[in-house]
């Protein structure tokens, strides 16, 4: 069991394959900088998406693929009026909003008259649509899925791997969609204030998303990735993820392995105190288990609490070791977490959370040099 897709699929299934397989995920700012491409067109166009993926996975020799983005819009350009070069940025301007792309970092948009975002009191929940057709990357920053297209991607990346290696595809957690309506401080007052409506707006996010997540499922992908960054220590309470994070993400996490599909939860910072709290969710693995100083997770005490039941995709530190490490810290960082991660009953070797974005290449290439090395079973 020897190929890449194969490898995935054992750590994934708790099984044990010939080596710990790679696969970690990219800040767009990390793409960009690797990809001798328009960040106009990563971000708007399916095909030039594909072909920066395919490309990164070549570099860096991954195992698998995660597809972030999806649904893009065939007709975007048409949506596009104009697109200027102002030094380093690109200036891409829409119907009611400005795109300003760099290498560095997700774009920035700037409507021409942002509204406020409403009180939970003036939320119509007719107005979430019960299949979701948008993507909250950041606050204020939204990707539309076309509904005509929106599985597009994984298909142009089936048909170009031929089945080689595992394609992810990634949702987002009911909560991010219910911080991003009402913005992240008046959302955190409503749990505590409003918390009947809280979870009446939970629910309808968790319908569309399902939805969403179902009809994913049906395309050639091993296993989507539930997106649910404010979920930690830093955010609420255990307390709180068990009453507004838990029960919802469940629901999706019901719909993926129904359709025989893995699905792992990403939650970034700090969550040692509720890694049973995920475990019981019933998620196939976990991501990110950020070390300190990012996080507070220790991989060898995650892997005795949840490492049985749960694959787990970590842990490395993108910005203390790939960044600022030299070439022996990362030997030394990286190689303990392999000999770590062989302890799990499926492990995955992957940055804590995404490869930040001035990390070098060559420190990512030599991810599964290391891997080859001394992760073998």
């Amino acid at each position: 069991m020897n190929d890449s897709r194969n490898r995935m699929l054992a750590a994934m299934a708790l099984q044990q394959p010939d080596r710990v397989p790679v696969m970690c995920q990219m800040s767009i700012g990390h793409m960009l900088q690797q990809l001798d491409l328009s960040p106009v067109d990563f971000w708007f166009d399916c095909e030039t998406f594909a072909r920066g993926l395919l490309e990164l996975r070549r570099l860096y020799r991954f195992d698998g693929i995660l597809v972030s983005l999806h649904g893009h819009s065939p007709d975007w350009r048409d949506q596009v009026l104009t697109v200027d070069r102002k030094d380093d940025q690109y200036l891409a301007r829409l119907k009611d909003r400005t795109y300003v792309f760099s290498r560095v970092d997700l774009p920035q948009v700037v409507y021409d008259s942002e509204p406020a975002p409403p009180s939970i009191a003036e939320v119509q929940l007719a107005s979430i649509p019960g299949l979701i057709d948008y993507i909250p990357v950041s606050q204020g920053l939204h990707f539309a899925i076309d509904p005509q297209q929106p599985f597009t991607i994984f298909r142009q990346l089936q048909d170009a791997t031929e089945g080689r290696y595992s394609i992810h595809g990634e949702v987002t957690s009911p909560f991010d969609y219910f911080l991003d309506l009402l913005g992240i401080e008046n959302a955190l007052m409503a749990l505590i204030e409003h918390p009947d409506e809280s979870h009446a707006i939970l629910q309808r996010f968790t319908a569309a998303i399902t939805a969403l997540t179902t009809a994913m499922c049906r395309e050639a992908i091993d296993a989507i990735k539930i997106s649910s960054p404010f979920a930690g220590m830093g955010f609420i309470s255990p307390q709180f993820y068990s009453e507004f994070v838990a029960p919802y993400e469940r629901q999706v996490i019901v719909a993926v392995r129904s359709a025989d599909k893995f699905v792992y939860i990403h939650t970034c910072g700090a969550i040692d105190d509720r890694l049973e709290l995920m475990e019981q969710a019933g998620a196939s693995g976990l991501e990110c288990l950020d070390p300190p100083p990012l996080g507070n997770v220790q991989l060898a005490d995650a892997i005795r609490r949840i490492g049985k039941t749960m694959f787990i995709k970590g842990n490395i530190d993108s910005v203390n070791t790939l960044l600022y490490g030299t070439n022996e810290d990362v030997e030394r960082e990286v190689t303990k977490i392999i000999l770590q991660g062989k302890g799990a009953s499926g492990f995955i070797l992957s940055t804590a959370c995404s490869i930040a974005p001035q990390v070098p290449r060559g420190q990512v290439q030599r991810l599964v040099s290391l891997a080859e090395s001394h992760g073998g079973y």
